[in-house]
């Protein structure tokens, strides 16, 4: 019979080896950052220069994947909840799209 602390290194290293681990511990990090953030606290207004880096940055996230922390800029940062349109951006940062940028 296995003790509990073998077993509970057998449910870390399963959970680490899907990649399930870190997407719980950057869940939590959310949430508490979350419950943490002080509404009373204004934000300085979004102008469009940081709202287009901040869309950029978002995109990065997001392509690898890092839904988490791409949630949290959205919250911090008072981005639109929305991701502004990829032709949209292209357009305002002369970026020519062809075939195999589009798909990153």
């Amino acid at each position: 019979m296995t003790s509990t602390q073998e077993l509970k290194e057998v449910i870390k290293d399963t959970l680490e080896n899907r990649g399930v681990l870190g997407q719980i511990k950057a869940r939590i990090r959310a949430e508490v950052y979350n419950s943490l953030d002080d509404t009373s606290d204004s934000k300085p207004p979004l102008s469009n220069e940081n709202m287009m880096i901040n869309e950029l940055i978002r995109e990065y996230l997001e392509f690898n994947k890092y839904k988490y922390t791409a949630s949290v800029l959205v919250s911090e940062s008072g981005q639109p909840k929305q991701p502004l349109d990829r032709a949209f951006l292209a357009e305002e940062l002369n970026v020519e799209e062809d075939r195999n940028s589009t798909q990153v």
